[in-house]
C-alpha cells in the first residue's frame, strides 16, 4: 500500500512539473510559444489597432474650385463691369479734365495749321482748307456752349474774334484770286494788292500766336 502512495505522488509531480514548464499534458506543444524563445523577443500575432486610430499622413485633396474647359471662351469669362463707379474710377482713371478743355485741346493743332500755311506761304485753296475746318469747329462749339458758363470766358470769346478775323481773311484771298486779273491797283483793287493781303496775313498771324497762348493757359 505504500508502495502505490508513493507512486501516485511521483506521477502527481512529474505531471505538475510539465505543466510548469509549458507542456501540455496531451500533445506535447508549447503552451506560449510567444515567449519560449529567450532573448529572441516577442514572436507573436499583434492585435490589429490601426482600426481606432486615424493616419497621420496628409490625405489628397481636390481643389475648392470647378475645372472650366472653356477658360477663354467669352461665354466662361465675366464681363467688365463698367457700371460701377468703382471700377470706372479706380480702374480705368477716367478723365479729370473737363470737356471744355478736352475741346480747346483739340483745337488747338488746327490753329497750328494755319500758323504753318502763313509761315511757309501756301497757297489759297490749301490756306482756306485749313480755315474752313477751324470755321466749322469753332461754330459747333459755340452751339455747344451757348447757355453754359464756358461762352463767357475769356478763351472762348477770343476764339470767336479769331473765327471772324480768319474768314475775313480767307474771303480776301480768295476774291483777290478770282478778280485781281480784272482790277487795277488802284480804287477797289487796292484790297487785293499782294502788299494789302500779306499784311493782313501778318496781322492774322499775331493774332493766332496770341491766341494759342491764351488757349494752352486753359485748366
Amino acid at each position: 500500500m505504500r508502495k502505490l502512495v508513493v507512486l501516485a505522488l511521483l506521477i502527481f509531480f512529474s505531471t505538475a512539473n510539465c505543466y510548469a514548464w509549458g507542456w501540455k499534458k496531451d500533445t506535447g506543444t508549447p503552451l506560449n510559444k510567444e515567449y519560449n524563445n529567450e532573448g529572441k523577443g516577442y514572436v507573436g500575432t499583434l492585435p490589429d489597432i490601426s482600426k481606432n486610430f486615424e493616419s497621420s499622413e496628409p490625405k489628397s485633396t481636390k481643389p475648392i474650385y470647378e475645372k472650366s474647359k472653356k477658360f477663354n471662351s467669352a461665354d466662361e469669362i465675366k464681363p467688365v463691369p463698367r457700371d460701377n463707379p468703382a471700377f470706372v474710377n479706380i480702374i480705368l482713371k477716367s478723365d479729370k479734365t473737363s470737356p471744355y478743355v478736352n475741346d480747346i485741346n483739340e483745337l488747338l493743332p488746327l490753329l497750328e495749321n494755319i500758323l504753318i500755311c502763313i509761315d511757309k506761304n501756301y497757297d489759297v485753296q490749301k490756306f482756306n482748307a485749313k480755315v474752313y475746318f477751324f470755321n466749322k469747329t469753332v461754330e459747333y462749339l459755340q452751339g455747344k456752349y451757348k447757355e453754359l458758363p464756358e461762352s463767357s470766358y475769356t478763351s472762348f470769346q477770343k476764339l470767336l474774334t479769331l473765327n471772324t478775323h480768319t474768314k475775313s481773311v480767307a474771303t480776301l484771298r480768295a476774291e483777290a484770286e478770282k478778280y485781281r486779273p480784272y482790277l487795277a491797283y488802284t480804287g477797289a483793287g487796292y484790297l487785293y494788292n499782294d502788299n494789302v493781303i500779306n499784311q493782313q496775313l501778318d496781322y492774322l498771324k499775331t493774332e493766332i500766336e496770341e491766341t494759342i497762348v491764351v488757349l494752352k493757359d486753359v485748366r
